[in-house]
């Protein structure tokens, strides 16, 4: 981030447009980028987009403790993610986990930028996102949250399939909104 603002000139960036955007343990990185940013005072965000994000070690939302057997994403599946992402500087659910590994911890959400939040109905991630997004908007962010009915974590690689083209349209739309392009 810093690297990409420091050279937007030399590429033929705006600097004033740069988003963090991220789907599943991506989501969770912008997300944690977001605050990372925020806290050091730049540089700055204009937007981010967190796409089924997989924010919080804990694993004790309802949708997470229920599941467990989904296709693409299940608890078991979380539980191997966030240990092997903890590794061994932090055991998973454990108090000292640092918010900007588990964007859910954050206890300040103020000051980031706006943001667009999808999660899927199946999906063990999904209310982690909800909650994420509800707690951005209580703390004063602009932020779209959707959940896209019958679907589940990684479905929009069904390409084909209808609930997936129509939430690749809403990205672009998304984007495009935030990022103030016209064309």
């Amino acid at each position: 981030l810093t690297w990409m603002h420091d050279n937007a000139s030399d590429l033929q960036v705006d600097a004033s447009r740069i988003a963090v955007m991220g789907m599943s343990a991506g989501g969770g990185l912008s997300a944690a980028t977001a605050l990372l940013a925020r806290d050091r005072g730049g540089p700055a965000i204009c937007f981010q987009y967190l796409g089924i994000p997989e924010l919080d070690d804990r694993l004790a939302t309802p949708s997470m403790c229920k599941f467990v057997d989904t296709p693409m994403w299940n608890r078991p599946n979380a539980q191997l993610s966030w240990d092997a992402y903890l590794g061994d500087n932090f055991e998973r659910g454990a108090d000292d986990v640092p918010y900007l590994a588990a964007p859910a911890r954050a206890e300040d959400l103020s000051g980031l930028p706006p943001a667009y939040v999808n999660t899927m109905e199946f999906d063990p991630l999904r209310d982690e996102g909800i909650e994420y997004a509800l707690r951005l908007l209580q703390a004063g962010i602009p932020t779209e949250l959707h959940n896209f009915p019958g679907t589940f974590h990684g479905s929009g690689l069904f390409a084909h399939a209808a609930i997936s083209r129509r939430a690749a349209q809403e990205d672009l739309v998304v984007l495009q909104r935030a990022l103030n392009i016209t064309e």
